[in-house]
Parts: C-alpha cells; sequence; structure tokens
C-alpha cells in the first residue's frame, strides 16, 4: 500500500529544538508572533500599514503580495483596498511586496496540505507558513487569500484619515467617511494627501469596521487593467529586461530527462565564438557567456555538450509501461484517497459499466522563457526573476552559493506566463553561481529549446472508471482508479529541499497523496463513491500545471458520465441535471450553459459536448461545438462557459482570465502531443506545438452569475471541463469516442 506525505511541513521542520518529545513545544515558544513591514519610501510618502502607502501629493500605493503573470492582480487586488479605503482610482499604484511573513499565502499552503491529506491543525500551518515567509502566487488563491487582509489594511488606512480629518475639524472620527480620494463630513471635503502625514502617526481606533452599502464602491465594477498601459506601450519590465552595469548574458545547455551529468565538451570551439567571456560547467550543466546572449547560445551550440545518463532513457514507451503496470495490484496496488459509501458492496454480483482514459503529458510553454539575472556586491546576491515563489528562489539561490539566505533580496519581476512553471526555482540557482563564479553580474536565459526540453510537464496519467447503474438513469456507485506521478510531493522536494529533479522523482515513486487525484471525487449525487490512487514513477520529472489534477480528473469523470448516459438512452445534459440534485450552483450554470448554447440534445451530427467542473470555491459548465475538419484534425467552432466565483471583484478581469483559460484547455486538447525519446522531450518549438492562431480561435460566450458566495478562484476553473467537453462533441459529431488527452484519434465503441 503507497503512503502519503505532506508536501510543504514536515516533522523535521516542526521539531526546532529539543528531542522529538519536546520539540514542537520548544519551537512554538521561540516562534516569532509579529512582524515589521520591510517597505521603503518615496519622498512625502507615508506607510500606513503594510499593504498601503499613501503620498503627501494623494497618490496611494498599494502593495501586492502576489506576482503579475497576466492574470490581473496587480488590478484586483489595488481595487480591494481600493473600495475599502475609498480611493480615487486615478491616483492608485502598486509595488509589489518585499519578502516578508506579512505576505506569506497561508491559503495556498493549507489548501495543498489539505490535498496531500496532511492532518495538521491550520493553526500551525498558518504559522509555519508565515515563519517560512512562504509568498506563492497560485492555486486561485490571490483574491480567496488575500481579500480580508486587505479590506483590512483599506479600512484601517481610512480609519486614520478620518481621525487627521476630524483633527482638524474638531469633530468625531466616526462621523467622517472616504470616497474618490476625499476625506468627507457633511460639506467638510479634504484631500487624502492634505492629511497623509498627520494619518500615519495617529493609532488606530478601535471598533474600525469595513464598508457596508453600495454607494461609491468599487467592488464589481471592470476598471481598466493598471498594468496594461506599461504592456501596451513596451515600458513592463521582465526579468531579460534587467540591465545592469558591466553585466554579461549566458545560455545554457542541461542534460536528458533522468540521472545525467556532463561528460564532455569541445571548450576551445566555444571560446572561440567573438564575445565569449567565459564557459562555466557544472556536474548537471554547461553555461557559456558573453557580451551578448545571441553569443552565449552560438558558444553553447559550438560546444556541443555531452552528457551520459544513468539508469536508462525516459520515453514515451517507458510512460505507456509505467502506466500500465501501476495497476497491477501484485505491484503495490493504489491507496484510496477518497470513500463514501460501500463501493465493494455495491459491485458485489453486478453489471459494472466500465471505461478506461489516458492523458499524455503537456507543456506549460509560456510565451517567456525562463530567464533570471544575478549580481553579488559587497557579499549581498540581487535576484530578479520572475517567479511564483520568491521566497523559494531566494533560497535556492543561497544554498547553491553557500550564501545566508538573508544576503539575498529578490525582486520579482512582472512574468510573461507561467501556468505553474514558475514554481521551479532552478534556474535561481545556476543564476547565483554564474554570478558568483565571474564576480559581474550575470542574465541568464533559457533558450526556447532549453525551456521546452527542460520543461516540469503536467504529468501523464491513466484511468480505470467503473459505475453500477440503477433504474432510472441513477448511478449507484462510482470506482475511479487512477495512476498518476506523485507531483506535489516532487514539487515539494524540487522547490523547498533543493533535490534534484531526478531524485526528486526516484524519492516520490510509490507515494500516494489526495493531490494528485484532487477534483476525482464526481459533483454528482452517488451513494458509493470511492477515488484510488495508484502511484506511478513514469521517468519524466512533473510540475503543477494550470487546473492543477483538476484538468486530468474532470477530463476522466465528465468523459464517462457522457458514456454512462448514452448507456442509458438519456441525453448528456439532463443525465447530469438529474445527478446534481445537491449541487445546485453547478446545476444552475449548466442549465444557463445549455441555454446560452442553444443545446439541441447533444445527438447524433450536432457536434454538441458539455462538461462541468467546481474548483477553488468557483463553479462552470462549458458547452463546446467541435468537429473533424478537412485536414484530419479537430476543430473547435465554439465555446459557452457559465460561471459562478462567488462576489466579482473586477468583471473584466474574470472575463479574460475564463477565456483564457479555454483557449488553454483546448490547445492542450487538440494540440500536438508532448513526446518523449531517449529522454529528450519535444516538440522543442511553440509553432510544432500545433497552438490555435487568431483564425483558429472558436467564438467564445460567456456568462457570469451574481452569486452572494465569498469570491472563489478563477485562474484555472474554466481549464479542466474543456477537454471533455470538446471530446463529447466530437462523439456527437462522428459517433466516436475519444478518450485520450490530445484528442489525437477516436477509439471504437
Amino acid at each position: 500500500m503507497a503512503v502519503d506525505r505532506s508536501p510543504f511541513i514536515t516533522r523535521r521542520g516542526l521539531l526546532i529544538g529539543g528531542g522529538a518529545g519536546v520539540g514542537l513545544l520548544i519551537g512554538w515558544a521561540v516562534w516569532p508572533r509579529t512582524y515589521r513591514a520591510n517597505l521603503n519610501t518615496a519622498p512625502g510618502e507615508k506607510i500606513f500599514n503594510p499593504f498601503v502607502k499613501i503620498g503627501v501629493d494623494g497618490h496611494v500605493t498599494v502593495i501586492v503580495p502576489q506576482v503579475e503573470m497576466g492574470q490581473g492582480v496587480y488590478t484586483t487586488l489595488p481595487q480591494i483596498v481600493a473600495d475599502e479605503l475609498g480611493a480615487d482610482w486615478r491616483t492608485i499604484g502598486v509595488e509589489a511586496a518585499p519578502h516578508n511573513p506579512l505576505y506569506a499565502n497561508t491559503l495556498f499552503v493549507e489548501e495543498w496540505e489539505d490535498e496531500a491529506g496532511s492532518r495538521m491543525p491550520r493553526a500551525i500551518v498558518d504559522q509555519w507558513s508565515a515563519r517560512e515567509g512562504l509568498m506563492v502566487t497560485g492555486g486561485s488563491t490571490s483574491v480567496r487569500g488575500f481579500e480580508q487582509r486587505l479590506r483590512d489594511a483599506g479600512a484601517a488606512a481610512r480609519a486614520l484619515l478620518c481621525v487627521a480629518a476630524a483633527a482638524r475639524w474638531d469633530a468625531d472620527w466616526q462621523a467622517c467617511d472616504t470616497a474618490a480620494g476625499f476625506v468627507t463630513r457633511g460639506n467638510d471635503r479634504v484631500r487624502f494627501g492634505e492629511v497623509a502625514a498627520d494619518a500615519a502617526t495617529q493609532k488606530l481606533p478601535t471598533g474600525v469596521e469595513r464598508r457596508e452599502g453600495r454607494e461609491n464602491r468599487l467592488t464589481g465594477k471592470s476598471l481598466p487593467r493598471l498594468d496594461a498601459p506599461s504592456k501596451v506601450d513596451g515600458t513592463a519590465q521582465y526579468a531579460a529586461d534587467v540591465r545592469l552595469p558591466d553585466m554579461v548574458y549566458a545560455s545554457i545547455a542541461q542534460g536528458p530527462l533522468g540521472d545525467t551529468r556532463l561528460k564532455s565538451i569541445d571548450r576551445q570551439a566555444g571560446e572561440k565564438i567573438a564575445g565569449v567571456v567565459a564557459v562555466v560547467q557544472t556536474d548537471g550543466w554547461v553555461a557559456a557567456v558573453a557580451t551578448n546572449w545571441w553569443a552565449a547560445n552560438k558558444a553553447l551550440l559550438a560546444m556541443r555538450p555531452k552528457f551520459e545518463t544513468t539508469g536508462g532513457f525516459a520515453s514515451d514507451h517507458r510512460i505507456d509501461k509505467a502506466l500500465d503496470a501501476a495497476f497491477d495490484a501484485t505491484l503495490g496496488g493504489g491507496m484510496r484517497v477518497s470513500s463514501m459509501g460501500d463501493v465493494g458492496a455495491a459491485f458485489r454480483d453486478a453489471q459494472v459499466l466500465t471505461a478506461e482514459y489516458r492523458i499524455g503529458l503537456a507543456a506549460h510553454a509560456a510565451i517567456e522563457p525562463m530567464s533570471a539575472t544575478a549580481s553579488i556586491d559587497h557579499g549581498e546576491l540581487q535576484l530578479w526573476i520572475g517567479t511564483q515563489v520568491p521566497g523559494l528562489a531566494a533560497k535556492a539561490a543561497a544554498r547553491a552559493i553557500g550564501f545566508d539566505e538573508a544576503k539575498v533580496t529578490v525582486y520579482p519581476m512582472l512574468i510573461g506566463g507561467s501556468f505553474g512553471r514558475r514554481y521551479e526555482v532552478e534556474i535561481a540557482a545556476q543564476a547565483a553561481i554564474l554570478a558568483h563564479k565571474l564576480k559581474r553580474p550575470v542574465q541568464l536565459t533559457w533558450s526556447r529549446a532549453e525551456d521546452m526540453r527542460q520543461d516540469r510537464f503536467r504529468p501523464a496519467a491513466a484511468a480505470k472508471m467503473a459505475a453500477r447503474m440503477a433504474p432510472g438513469g441513477r448511478i449507484e456507485a462510482w470506482l475511479a482508479k487512477i495512476a498518476s506521478p506523485a507531483t506535489t510531493g516532487e514539487l515539494k522536494a524540487r522547490a523547498l529541499d533543493g533535490v534534484r529533479a531526478h531524485d526528486a522523482m526516484i524519492a516520490q515513486a510509490g507515494v500516494s497523496m489526495p493531490a494528485s487525484v484532487a477534483g476525482a471525487v464526481p459533483p454528482y449525487a452517488i451513494p458509493s463513491v470511492a477515488v484510488d490512487h495508484h502511484p506511478v514513477n513514469i521517468g519524466v520529472p512533473t510540475g503543477d500545471w494550470r487546473g492543477r489534477a483538476h484538468g486530468l480528473s474532470a477530463f476522466f469523470t465528465e468523459c464517462f458520465i457522457d458514456e454512462l448516459a448514452a448507456s442509458q438512452g438519456i441525453e448528456p445534459f439532463s443525465f447530469r441535471m438529474g445527478l446534481l440534485v445537491d449541487n445546485p450552483r453547478l446545476a444552475l450554470c449548466l442549465s444557463k450553459a445549455a441555454t446560452l448554447g442553444g443545446w439541441n440534445g447533444g445527438g447524433p451530427g450536432t457536434g454538441q459536448g458539455i462538461a462541468c467542473h467546481s474548483m477553488a470555491g468557483s463553479h462552470v459548465a462549458v458547452m463546446a461545438e467541435a468537429r473533424i475538419g478537412d485536414n484530419g484534425r479537430v476543430k473547435v467552432d465554439r465555446l459557452v462557459a457559465v460561471v459562478d466565483c462567488g462576489q466579482i471583484i473586477n468583471p473584466d478581469i474574470v472575463r479574460q482570465q475564463i477565456a483564457g483559460g479555454m483557449i488553454f484547455g483546448m490547445s492542450a486538447a487538440t494540440g500536438a502531443p508532448v513526446h518523449v525519446g531517449r529522454g529528450l522531450a519535444g516538440p522543442e518549438r511553440l509553432g510544432a506545438l500545433h497552438l490555435p492562431k487568431l483564425g483558429d480561435a472558436p467564438r467564445i460566450t460567456i456568462e457570469l452569475l451574481a452569486s452572494p458566495h465569498p469570491a472563489g478562484g478563477v485562474g484555472e476553473i474554466s481549464v479542466p471541463p474543456v477537454g471533455p467537453a470538446i471530446a463529447n462533441a466530437l462523439f456527437a459529431a462522428t459517433g466516436r469516442r475519444y478518450r485520450t488527452l490530445p484528442l489525437l484519434g477516436p477509439e471504437t465503441d
């Protein structure tokens, strides 16, 4: 039986003093309880709290603890503060938060602990993540994890401004309010900037409350994105845009996937290239450094690095073989990660319907390849990097060159797309090593081919689904057996512990955890349900991907649901609606998606498919219209999504995320597969992935439902149901089932 491990918090990490019996208590005793903001100020700027600075000219700077990678957090999070503060949106600016425990994303750690099956008390999880300074962007947690803290910060700053203004007017501060950048009391008005200096010195009064009512509110309005102008005019700064005095540029080559070591290079050939200043090699990689990146990359190619691999090469064949073997009970079997009712009893002597599905590796394929700039001056390392985990990037860099982590400053840059790839921090260590060896600033940028070859792919997975039907189209029992790697464990070992990718993969072989099958419990009313995870080492390091394991689970669940509906002679929409009696929010999404999309039953020849899913506190239904084009490839003509994501901060940004997620999911479902041969992954170019062009994009319709519920996540919610919706549409178009992602070809029933 496979075992369960926590992704972040370890016993060793908690027992920081004394023996095992007393270490936890001693550890708690020495843990810091309060932290101070480490913000810088411009002339005339005053710090009100860790999230708000106000200038005497009236500008308001919101400190954003999440990295902007296209999802709009540089707008939605400041919008929350501005709403509570009563600010004028035209005066709002953004500043990336420095590394500080105050900005730890405790919700992210809580949810990943839950998905790992951890029983650690929430209080310990929160204290530990703060103590470690785990600033993390991901998991659709930005608004969910920080809204309340940001509202409190905005309300506190508003109260201080009111106290300062009330002192001028000799009035009760609670009689004052704010609106559009003014403190008001009846006909009295004073600009924020006029009282900012006094307000920042005031003591925060008791009884500070958040705003109520709908007047003068910014929540729910489609305010313009604060990051858009600089991205349009080209002034937005990414990691590769950093320029420092005396800086040089580096390109890197790493070995094939697996246990590889650098064997040889033609150093002389590389050093002959004009502009080359150094060649740096380690056991695992070689980098050429030059006065410009093109020369560095040319030198790297000229050196023709050769690697040797121990233990065999990763390959498509090995992946398929490992997935098949994972279901063999004699080899260890799986672990039941979720159970309700008695599936075994329900299946006994019953006719059971079954189906098998398979999903291949998927690339992140972000438009920006991995890049980082490192500089060491007076014994301190500065690192400019696009990362979802700035604290872990600092830790990796410090570990690589033997520095105290306190001597590392990370500047989190804008990211040109990530989808989970920037959880990985290996480039932070590489850039630090280069800067340390060369004694000058170095900017390391991976080539596109290197970025594609060295991806931490969405895991390949396989599923064996089984169900027993009851009269009237009900499902009596449901069993999902899913074979997939322990991706969360691998990621934790690499990012948190600095373990090599291959070693992390080996260490996690046989490890089972709920995170690997997250989202596999169907949202439908089924008396008996069981989900088993069959851990597998596929020979390829895997990582987090947009939608996480939900992207796998939703494909298995929603395709199988369609097949069960067909077996009962019930059209797919009605079949689902009959099973959503306990899930009214998802049922409403499904009903409205069918209406909005003009659902006509999904019968033969219609080319219509439907799917739904819930995650991160949000619910979505997607209807797809698809067919096989004249070129033999899948053609998606239309996608319709209805979303209930709770309270909405900025509707336009939510629509952008939903539309982007659907295109992302469609690209992975209909594009070229990732192949691995002799340890080399491909394609090596974005063009070879067959990503949709503008002319290939389907017509997209999105409806956001008004909801009284707390804000849910929107960055990932629309990705999981797109693949199964398209697969189901292809069945309606062709009469043949597509049970493999990408949707390369049908499997005849």
